[in-house]
């Protein structure tokens, strides 16, 4: 439908789960699409995937923790496509652990990857959007920037942070017709969440039957939470900011 025709769109973490996901659709409603990951051989491969369908998608190696990598993805983004329109901010990392076992390194990791790459890229996407007269900001947060959960306390923390960021974000930038929201997904089926079962030490098959305990009896594919980003990034959701939107099949319920 080119829901997002002449967009362009920087997405984080866009090499597998989500962002990948994220990125293919964008690509398919129209969009100009970034992928920003440190994974470059998925990252190339999404690029390739995109491309092989006619639509246009560069790939950008870049540590989203690193200022300079940040602002260099920025630039090479407008540089590529003459503008930004859509920043989704999805990079994200898991270390399910509680206090006592968590180290000061690991603490530090999830927080920068999680929190501070939203600070570092949004610094450097905001002045772009306002150039083109707007633009839309995406966060990837989670049932647990809501509410607490087990053996997750960094992560926990972190998706806090973005929730709220989120909103003071969404108030600062208003004025600029920026509008910032972040999405809180339940658990979903990408390379993340397999791997907290094995942080657990806990059989997958049985951690995979605990993620599917909820309303809908089943967790999220990646395609079921890059809906509900598109519907954030495009003019559908023309007056909604600061928001958190669930997509959880009713976990939190």
């Amino acid at each position: 439908m080119d829901i997002l025709k002449g967009k362009v769109a920087l997405i984080t973490g866009g090499a597998s789960g989500i962002g990948r996901a994220t990125a293919i659709l964008f690509a398919r409603e129209g969009a100009e699409v970034a992928i920003v990951d440190i994974n470059e051989k998925l990252g190339q491969s999404a690029k390739e995937e995109i491309v092989a369908t006619g639509r246009q998608a560069i790939f950008i190696a870049c540590d989203v923790t690193e200022s300079e990598d940040c602002r260099q993805a920025v630039e090479t983004t407008v540089a590529t496509f003459g503008g930004l329109d859509i920043l989704f901010n999805n990079a994200g990392i898991i270390r399910r652990a509680d206090v006592l076992t968590t180290t000061e390194a690991e603490w530090d990791r999830v927080m920068d990857v999680n929190v501070k790459s939203i600070f570092l890229m949004s610094k450097y996407a905001i002045p772009h959007m306002e150039k083109r007269g707007g633009g839309s900001i995406i966060n990837t947060s989670s049932g647990w920037g809501l509410k607490g959960g087990g053996n997750a306390v960094s992560y926990c923390a972190s998706k806090g942070a973005v929730t709220n960021m989120t909103r003071a974000m969404a108030i600062d930038h208003g004025r600029q017709n920026i509008r910032v929201n972040s999405v809180c997904p339940g658990d979903t089926d990408t390379p993340m969440l397999h791997n907290e079962a094995i942080q657990l030490g806990q059989p997958e098959k049985e951690f995979m039957a605990e993620a599917a305990s909820r309303p809908l009896g089943r967790y999220a594919q990646p395609d079921e939470i890059a809906t509900t980003v598109l519907f954030l990034a495009s003019q559908d959701a023309g007056y909604v900011t600061g928001t958190a939107l669930v997509v959880d099949g009713g976990g939190l319920a």
